[in-house]
């Protein structure tokens, strides 16, 4: 019976078997992983980007201010034909200040804030999604580690039992109580165990670089899995939970937020849009007296003809926005799919597990019976060696089913958008999207919230 409720805490810190201080736990693991993942810093900075667009939009609306300077000079002809004939030169430089202000745009500058802000709260969905693919590799590569340790020792120990059985068949092939064929077939049993053993150290030496990618440190002495983590009660509940929470399905409504309000920003763009202008110069020309100037406009302006560009640019929009909300549909598809298929998957791994165990206890009495019969002399060596054979290969299979229990756990957790560092309770410090996001969406110059920003990009080393 599946042990399955709503999340309330995960104990990973429950261990299955002893193990030294020392060793690393699957905690430790994901802890190693969101600390040194490469691929979490860079969707880190890439919401830092998408943050900045908002400050963009709010700056987008505030006034500008320009410093304009301009140097000129012209050459005149009074007389005769050529071009310096009795001509002059003249030379004049200018220099001013312009200011402009948006005084109504039909709601444009707004939409494109708030468009800003919705692709912020998707780009941060989207770094959840990576922080869950993140912990996930982690979890196999720690999984795989350990499936390949025990599976070295498994081939260790079968190169032993088959040294001896070969040992006992060269005895008793000197009694004549076997036959050189015995001692022969111990020998390729004992040359394909190290050539088993080989592979297998083969496959663990893989699994600790694919450790080492996926955590960034080495794979020391790792600990047994811990007790599995509570899911769900049932697969409508964990269905029902992965529709709320999956970081793919918020970030899939975000976008179609950002689209529909930006359907709407193009829309008003027909409304054009009204403006305030001023200027201040002064004005240096060779041969006259300095003058100074200042004026003040107030502008509308909106498009009559463009070439069907804005027409374009409106259906584009829509059909972006269409597109995004066939992207929301296909998200949720795609995860209840996944939920229904990981819930599946931890069946079938439990399953697979009471036959393996059932396997691996048949197999230790069919060895331990026809070792014995061998030495009555009612078997054959190959007997023996072939029930040595089924033994490993009952072994290993339930090192490979115990582990996909696990996966299997784990991948429904994913599916269900709760494969975080804050859900699994790792007690490790976990990256504030909202610092930087706070300390920049108002786009500070020089203020209090400048200098706050500052203090962010100091903790981040980006300054």
């Amino acid at each position: 019976m599946k042990c399955r409720h709503i999340f309330a805490g995960m104990a990973l810190v429950a261990m299955l078997g002893a193990a030294p201080a020392s060793a690393q736990s699957l905690a430790d693991s994901l802890i190693a992983a969101y600390r040194n993942s490469n691929l979490l810093e860079q969707n880190r900075a890439v919401l830092r980007a998408a943050d900045e667009d908002v400050a963009i939009a709010v700056a987008n609306l505030r006034p500008t201010l320009d410093f304009v300077t301009e140097f000129s000079t012209s050459i005149t002809s009074r007389q005769g034909t050529g071009l310096m004939a009795r001509g002059g030169q003249s030379q004049s430089l200018s220099v001013g200040l312009q200011a402009q202000l948006t005084l109504i745009d039909f709601g444009r500058g707004q939409l494109a804030r708030e468009a800003a802000n919705a692709s912020v709260l998707a780009t941060r969905q989207a770094l959840i999604g990576v922080e869950q693919d993140v912990l996930q590799s982690a979890i196999a590569a720690h999984l795989d580690v350990r499936i390949a340790t025990e599976a070295v020792s498994l081939q260790r120990a079968t190169v032993r039992a088959i040294s001896e059985e070969l040992e006992a068949a060269r005895q008793r092939f000197e009694l004549n109580e076997v036959t050189r064929t015995d001692v022969a077939l111990a020998e390729a049993s004992l040359a394909a165990a190290r050539s088993g053993l080989a592979a297998a150290e083969g496959q663990l030496a893989a699994a600790r670089e694919g450790y080492k990618f996926a955590t960034g440190q080495e794979a020391g002495q790792l600990r047994p899995p811990p007790a599995l983590p509570r899911t769900a009660a049932s697969l409508d509940a964990a269905t029902d939970i992965a529709r709320r929470t999956h970081p793919d399905i918020l970030q899939a409504q975000q976008q179609v937020t950002v689209a529909e309000l930006n359907a709407q920003r193009i829309g008003a763009q027909r409304h054009g849009s009204v403006t305030a202008g001023a200027s201040v110069g002064a004005d240096f020309s060779s041969g006259s007296d300095p003058s100074r100037s200042a004026s003040a406009n107030v502008r509308y302006a909106r498009p009559i003809f463009q070439g069907g560009r804005l027409n374009a640019e409106t259906r584009k929009a829509n059909a972006q926005r269409d597109q995004a909300r066939a992207g929301l549909h296909q998200s949720v598809a795609g995860v209840v799919q996944n939920v229904a298929v990981a819930w599946a998957n931890i069946d079938v791994a439990q399953a697979r597990t009471a036959a393996s165990r059932q396997q691996v206890s048949a197999a230790e009495s069919a060895f331990e019976g026809t070792r014995e019969e061998a030495r009555l002399g009612v078997r054959t060596t190959l007997d023996v060696l072939n029930a040595e054979t089924d033994l490993l290969e009952a072994r290993t299979n339930l090192l490979e089913a115990e582990a996909s229990v696990q996966t299997a756990t784990y991948d429904l957790l994913a599916a269900m958008g709760l494969l975080t560092v804050e859900h699994l309770g790792l007690g490790v410090p976990t990256y504030d999207p909202e610092a930087y996001f706070n300390a920049v969406r108002d786009a500070p110059v020089t203020s209090s919230q400048g200098e706050a920003l500052d203090r962010v990009l100091r903790a981040l080393n980006r300054d």
